[in-house]
């Protein structure tokens, strides 16, 4: 019997150690899609309760509210916020550790497009979070909450097959023709942004591009498009970029100085693009204004990132 059990454990120890090295150090996300939504959650149940006190943060959490860095304990949101209402539209990078979501709001009955970007540490706790609000048009110019009453667009929340999702890497490659055509084109045609023949643009809610537009003449066909009136904001940039890889989805934040002009307003926006197939089959973007002295938090572009 001594023998036997001798031969199991050089047996059970000679398959460990030829395991191949990977299968054992393999990293895994210490927080996975429904961990990272249920940050987000977390964080929006802690605003309309008005008590961010339980939400679990590292030593070194770093927030910013409409471009403006503070405490937790001084968001202005944590008090203002009075309702959650049915609108939510996650973005979930769990390579990254970070998510976005884009939520309605109510602040005493007045309705408002909030967007939120956490960031997590190995320990799950937020180690970052970026609020930007916009409650009309005097913040965003364009403001249609009624598109917002519900459930986000179907098309933006339609999952992929597998083996019609794209690389990480050639998903950001698609999305970036985008920002490509706003600062180098006459349309997006013209740098051969690969979008469907049903895509289409939101903007705050406002039909601005693709079949059923009627905002300027040309906004129904999203390709040939005039880009003419994006040079009235100068010269886009782009800030950071996550990726759904589940979903199909990459996001990117996109500034502009919105004249070209050193005292005017900036444009801020977060822009999400359905990727699969090799297309962009939706755009839809969350728009905000600041003013010319605001900064825009200070979040540094992410390393690696190839600019427009």
């Amino acid at each position: 019997m001594r023998f036997i059990l001798s031969c199991l454990l050089a047996i059970s120890s000679a398959a460990l150690t030829a395991a191949p090295v990977g299968a054992q150090t393999a990293s895994v996300p210490s927080c996975d899609r429904e961990c990272l939504r249920g940050k987000i959650t977390e964080v929006l149940a802690a605003f309309a309760e008005h008590d961010t006190s339980g939400l679990p943060v590292s030593a070194d959490l770093r927030v910013t509210e409409d471009g403006v860095e503070k405490p937790l304990a001084q968001v202005g949101l944590a008090r203002s916020i009075t309702k959650l209402r049915g609108y939510r539209q996650d973005i979930i990078d769990v390579a990254a550790g970070q998510a976005v979501a884009g939520v309605m709001v109510e602040e005493q009955g007045a309705p408002a497009i909030l967007v939120v970007r956490i960031k997590v540490d190995e320990a799950q706790h937020l180690s970052e979070l970026e609020l930007v609000a916009t409650r009309g048009r005097a913040d965003g110019m364009l403001f249609n909450v009624d598109t917002y009453s519900g459930t986000p667009a179907l098309e933006m929340n339609i999952a992929p097959r597998p083996d019609q999702l794209e690389a990480r890497a050639d998903a950001i490659e698609i999305a970036m023709h985008y920002p490509r055509g706003l600062t180098n084109a006459e349309s997006f045609n013209a740098v051969g942004t690969p979008f469907s023949s049903d895509a289409y643009r939101l903007e705050n809610g406002m039909l601005m591009a693709g079949p059923g537009c009627s905002f300027i003449p040309g906004c129904g066909d999203i390709g040939n498009q005039s880009l003419a009136v994006f040079n009235m904001l100068g010269r886009v940039t782009v800030r950071d970029i996550l990726v759904d890889e589940r979903m199909g989805i990459v996001i990117m934040r996109l500034h502009w100085n919105a004249s070209g002009e050193a005292d005017s307003n900036k444009l801020t926006a977060w822009e999400m693009f359905k990727v699969y197939d090799g297309q962009i089959h939706m755009v839809e973007a969350y728009i905000r204004l600041f003013e010319p002295d605001m900064a825009l938090g200070g979040w540094q572009i992410a390393e690696g990132i190839v600019q427009p």
